[in-house]
């Protein structure tokens, strides 16, 4: 729910002959506005602040165009502008509002919930601010807990890795598996030595004598 456009209220004489054509096009701008046509109120609202800078009425519904068009990066930005400003033509409980709304979109929290709390120190009786402000903190909890999990999932991977790379021990042998392979070893040496003593001993023909 976004705060309503600020109208333009004619105080002064001297003002109106000054800020006249800023003025009409801010009036012009909240017409489009209305109708839907939120980039070319956009257009009017930057065309009225070339003409009066200060206008805060021109940067307050110069966000609210922005926000329709779901440039909540720029919107917030030209509402936080606003709010750090010390003139009061714009109510800064609605200005702080609107920068949560900006906020909370950009799925920024911490930071909505930041501005929903200046918006209930202007004006703490605003229900539609408390709301929105359960709702932030709401989903910054939610945010902590998935980036936790994202957190959690990656450190396994992390270990499962190390864990792939490292070498497989080798299975443990018990000690009765042990003396079997070495008697086995101890025996076919055993039978090998006395393949070699036999083939020693087996007697050789006499070879005749070569004629000289």
């Amino acid at each position: 729910m976004m705060r309503s456009l600020i109208t333009l209220f004619l105080l002064f004489v001297v003002s109106i002959v000054n800020a006249q054509p800023a003025q009409k096009l801010v009036r012009s701008g909240n017409t489009k506005y209305k109708d839907g046509h939120f980039k070319n109120a956009e257009i009017d609202y930057r065309k009225a602040l070339t003409k009066s800078p200060n206008s805060q009425k021109a940067a307050f519904n110069l966000g609210n165009s922005l926000y329709k068009q779901q440039n909540f990066e720029e919107a917030a930005a030209q509402y936080l502008k606003i709010g750090q400003n010390e003139n009061k033509e714009v109510p800064k409980a609605n200005v702080y509002y609107n920068l949560g709304n900006s906020l909370l979109e950009n799925k920024k929290y911490k930071e909505s919930i930041d501005a929903y709390k200046m918006a209930l120190r202007q004006n703490p009786k605003d229900e539609d601010t408390r709301y929105n402000l359960s709702y932030a903190m709401t989903k910054l909890q939610q945010q902590q807990k998935q980036e936790q999990n994202k957190k959690q999932q990656q450190k396994q991977e992390q270990q499962q890795q190390k864990q792939e790379q490292q070498p497989q021990p080798k299975p443990n042998m018990s000690k009765q598996d042990a003396n079997r392979m070495l008697n086995a070893m101890n025996n076919n040496e055993k039978r090998t030595l006395d393949k070699t003593k036999n083939k020693q001993n087996v007697p050789t023909q006499n070879m005749p004598e070569k004629d000289w």
